[in-house]
């Protein structure tokens, strides 16, 4: 591919750039460092956020800034990932979502809409509260608020011993080193964020039973893509053919779990009977002796979910 001439950098830029590029990744790197000491606390973690959706709580996420984008990005994936209810999570962030690339910073101190927000929660719900300093007066006063009414209280911080961290029940530090940009938080911080939000949150979809080997056995089939994934699920778990497994799915509502179950010999009744026998949690079904009573043995498929991951 030919760049355009007015768009061709010029050598020293070019240089100057990859040398700054450079940095930045190996500062990116070490970030990811900060989340290994947290690995115990994120695991606890995960355990009180699966234990607050079996009971039917909701997931609070609250934040300022950028670390509102990192709780954004990571509750807005657990209804598709994992079929957790819509219901069940909840994003609070300082002057709210927003939608339009215009994300103002004074909102951050508000404390009045921090305690509004709380507000909304219930007894039994979890608040994931993030900030990267950990004295953010908006994730501050949520968590503090939050905690007043009697939810489970996890807190991501970049700054051990914060304020944030000292009123938590989870506290989950996350010591980043300085900013390659100065006074910014969207790059170390954010990643060790990041990070440790999709492993909470993933490990809470584990726990659930939401993954079975690897593979989102709980995901919502809402788009093309996700329908061919969800056969391609219940192929590789049940060794039947695409058709097999498109049937199943059909007869199940695309609930990819009892379409397992279907494609291996139970009724769509006896499926959801066993499934709600334990938990949801495939793999118990399949060690069930009603489950192997009523089954036609198969031999598992060489079949290897394939296509576009993203």
């Amino acid at each position: 591919m030919t760049t355009p001439s007015h768009m061709q950098p010029s050598r020293k830029d070019a240089h100057m750039s990859a040398a700054s590029l450079t940095k930045m990744l190996a500062s990116q790197t070490a970030a990811l460092d900060a989340v290994t000491g947290a690995v115990e606390a994120i695991a606890i973690g995960a355990v009180v956020m699966a234990d607050v959706v079996r009971r039917g709580g909701t997931l609070q996420y609250a934040a300022a800034g950028s670390s509102g984008l990192m709780a954004l990005a990571d509750a807005s994936e657990l209804p598709g990932t994992f079929g957790i209810d819509q219901k069940q999570v909840a994003v609070h962030m300082a002057g709210g979502v927003p939608v339009n690339g215009i994300m103002p910073g004074d909102t951050e101190d508000s404390i009045d809409d921090a305690q509004r927000d709380a507000a909304k929660i219930a007894e039994g719900d979890a608040a994931i509260v993030i900030s990267a300093s950990g004295t953010t007066p908006y994730a501050l006063a949520f968590a503090k608020t939050a905690k007043a009414r009697g939810a489970d209280l996890i807190c991501i911080a970049n700054r051990p011993g914060s304020a944030l961290l000292q009123v938590a029940d989870v506290a989950i530090a996350l010591p980043t080193a300085p900013e390659f940009v100065e006074g910014s938080t969207r790059l170390g911080a954010g990643t060790a964020q990041k990070v440790a939000l999709n492993m909470m949150s993933t490990q809470m979809g584990v726990l659930l039973g939401h993954v079975h080997e690897g593979m989102m056995v709980n995901l919502t089939p809402d788009n093309i893509k996700l329908r061919q994934r969800a056969a391609g699920i219940v192929c590789h778990i049940s060794a039947v053919s695409a058709s097999e497994a498109e049937q199943a799915l059909q007869l199940t509502g695309y609930n990819t779990k009892a379409a397992v179950l279907v494609a291996r010999g139970l009724t769509v009744e006896n499926a959801l009977a066993l499934l709600e026998k334990h938990d949801g949690l495939l793999s118990a079904c399949l060690d069930d002796d009603a489950y192997s009573a009523t089954t036609i043995p198969k031999t598992k498929s060489d079949f290897t979910p394939k296509g576009d991951l993203t």
